[in-house]
């Protein structure tokens, strides 16, 4: 009988059990290790956690491009939500505003029109401009036409150039020779203006 051979199968044996056994005892102590890992990566005081910030939904409304919902990550400010409906129109009062504070998750947030003088002194708003009665075509300022619905700041500029041009409205229908103002917003328009 060859005892040498024996021997030397032994030990192989003894050896594959050894590197098993180290194996599994590194497994298991990385395991323990990783298990502990959670407590040791809590922050300390004031030290600012790695984890995805929670979203908030806020509803933008008023003088902006594109009104509303938007997310936005926890700790946005009002310009954030202001950015992301496009920006705010021209029409916009941001004076009314504070960009700088903080939005929190359900919040509405208004971008107010600017008022012009003529609103504010009919006492502003919807019901103002009804008070006020219809807009005068030979008197009317680019602001006030402005106002007027499909009525930009283009069209407004081209409804006083013709005036300064050719003089006086005489009627309402002098403005279809407005580039711009066709046959339906001139009939939009017909009870919201006079000569």
């Amino acid at each position: 009988m060859d005892l040498s051979g024996l021997s030397r199968g032994r030990a192989i044996v003894g050896a594959l059990l050894l590197i098993g056994a180290l194996f599994i005892a590194g497994r298991y102590l990385a395991g323990a290790g990783a298990a502990e890992e959670p407590g040791a990566a809590e922050p300390a005081a004031g030290e600012l956690r790695a984890e995805p910030a929670p979203r908030l939904i806020v509803h933008v409304v008023g003088a902006v491009r594109r009104p509303g919902l938007y997310r936005l990550a926890n700790g946005a400010r009002i310009a954030d939500a202001l950015r992301r409906a496009g920006g705010a129109t021209r029409r916009a009062d941001l004076s009314l505003v504070n960009l700088a504070a903080p939005v929190s998750d359900g919040t509405q947030v208004v971008v107010p029109r600017r008022v012009s003088a003529a609103e504010a002194a009919a006492g502003g708003g919807a019901e103002g401009e009804a008070a006020a009665g219809p807009v005068h075509l030979n008197t009317a300022t680019v602001d006030q036409l402005d106002e007027l619905p499909g009525v930009g700041p283009v069209t407004a500029q081209k409804i006083v150039d013709w005036r300064e041009q050719r003089g006086a409205f005489s009627s309402v229908d002098d403005l279809d020779a407005i580039p711009g103002i066709g046959p339906a917003r001139l009939e939009q328009l017909r009870e919201l203006v006079a000569p």
